[in-house]
């Protein structure tokens, strides 16, 4: 395979997908934009009653291969209006409360997108000696309302949920920059599989499903609903991880991790062995950059929903390297987007039809 996998249609889909708003229980326009896109590339799709969408390459197949990333986003909610006109939230996900203060917010109404900013204190007007950091309890958004009234007259109430409107963009040239990397990316590289899959003209002895779940930021939940409904036989899960070699990151602790340096293949005990063996040989074939990385009990990430579904799946993580997570500057490097994407696509192939991966046949 040609080293650029990446191309003008492909990054054209990324943008409009990055740049559409996809929180947690509200991921359906993302997964419009994402369907459309595979429509080409798959047989049939199929989604649940929580908004997970699957494209599926051999429906019929017996044997079932699932290839997986989270649609969701982090966001916030409107937790509770006060007499004065300001909305208090509270976490939809890890949202980060220190990054708040000064952004601008989108609101999300039932008829329209309202605009908003995280208010703070002027450094002038702060106590120096006491001085509060951001906190859950003491954030806020200022829609520019004088009262509640106002408030509630433009449309918004408690439950109204909230996002960042941080677009796509490229940082020097093979750096891609936006909020909700973590896991857009997932879905969009599990995307340019199945395209690479139809071009190159691959028949593939299994059903390959393509899925796009919802709610990870929350605990896995979308995961946890698709898993049970296609019981696949073998779940290869895309996610990202934290780059460590940004500051304040203890790399004892985290380990080592770094953006253009390659995939990072997860060691854990929900990732089946005899699978990831057969992902890390994948990798040293075709001369794929990768790292490693050993993961303390569950992974976090929709491998544990998968691996341990229906009696056991076999199930592996391959993570992509991003910096500043859960923030609106999320980074990754093109050169590990894909890395990644041609790591899935050489995996499958190497995936016989039936094969258990058990170390006890």
């Amino acid at each position: 395979m040609a080293r650029s996998v990446l191309n003008k249609k492909s990054l054209t889909f990324l943008e409009s997908y990055l740049n559409n708003a996809a929180p947690t229980g509200y991921e359906w326009d993302g997964q419009k934009i994402w369907m459309e896109y595979l429509k080409p590339y798959v047989d049939e799709f199929f989604t649940d009653t929580y908004g997970t969408a699957v494209a599926v390459i051999n429906p019929d197949a017996e044997f079932k291969v699932v290839i997986e990333g989270h649609a969701d986003e982090i966001s916030w909610y409107v937790n509770y209006i006060s007499d004065d006109g300001l909305l208090y939230v509270i976490r939809n996900g890890g949202s980060d409360h220190q990054i708040a203060p000064s952004k601008i917010v989108n609101i999300h109404t039932e008829k329209e997108i309202i605009k908003g900013v995280f208010g703070w204190p002027a450094i002038h007007t702060r106590n120096k000696s006491k001085e509060e950091a951001p906190k859950p309890d003491n954030i806020f958004v200022d829609v520019g309302a004088k009262d509640k009234e106002e408030v509630e007259k433009m449309g918004i109430h408690v439950g109204c949920v909230i996002t960042y409107p941080d677009t796509f963009h490229i940082l020097n040239k093979d750096k891609f920059v936006c909020r909700a990397l973590d896991n857009r990316m997932g879905g969009f590289m599990i995307a340019e599989v199945a395209r690479l899959l139809h071009e190159n003209k691959k028949e593939l002895p299994f059903g390959l499903y393509i899925t796009n779940s919802v709610q990870e930021e929350i605990g896995l939940r979308g995961a946890q609903m698709i898993a049970e409904r296609i019981k696949p036989n073998v779940a290869i899960v895309t996610d990202v991880t934290h780059d460590t070699t940004t500051p304040m990151i203890d790399k004892k602790k985290q380990g080592l991790a770094e953006i253009g340096k390659g995939p990072v293949i997860a060691y854990a005990p929900a990732v089946q062995q005899k699978l990831r063996d057969l992902i890390v040989a994948t990798a040293t074939e075709n001369k794929i950059p990768f790292q490693r990385a050993a993961l303390s009990r569950a992974t976090g990430t929709d491998t544990d929903a998968f691996a341990y579904s229906n009696s056991g799946v076999a199930s592996a993580l391959i993570s992509l390297p991003l910096r500043y997570m859960h923030t609106t500057v999320e980074m990754v490097h093109r050169d590990d987007v894909e890395n990644v994407i041609k790591l899935i696509y050489e995996s499958l192939l190497k995936i016989k039809n039936g094969e258990t991966f058990s170390y006890f046949d």
